[in-house]
């Protein structure tokens, strides 16, 4: 039998997806995962850097390249992700 060259998973829902990118800001910001809202901007409310972006982006990569092979999120496509809802929203739709 040929080995497992990835572990199949479903596609996280859109609740996963918040609560992945809440739980790796968290983690980035050294906050409480409860005290990041959807609305927040990364920059006005949570005063993420974008050296905090970039780790967050590399975070969910990781985490989401183990479910959907090849998961990337695109450098040009960075400054449009102003708050946590825009990045949830990003990773939803290129999950398909």
């Amino acid at each position: 039998m040929p080995a497992e060259t990835h572990v199949s998973q479903e596609k996280p829902d859109r609740a996963e997806v918040l609560q992945i990118i809440k739980d790796r800001l968290a983690e980035i910001l050294e906050m409480e995962p409860s005290e990041i809202n959807e609305g927040d901007s990364f920059q006005d409310d949570l005063d993420a850097d974008s050296l905090a972006l970039i780790e967050l982006v590399e975070a969910i990569e990781e985490e989401l390249g183990e479910r959907s092979v090849g998961f990337r999120i695109e450098d040009d496509d960075l400054e449009d992700l102003k708050t946590v809802r825009d990045a949830v929203d990003y990773v939803v739709t290129r999950l398909g």
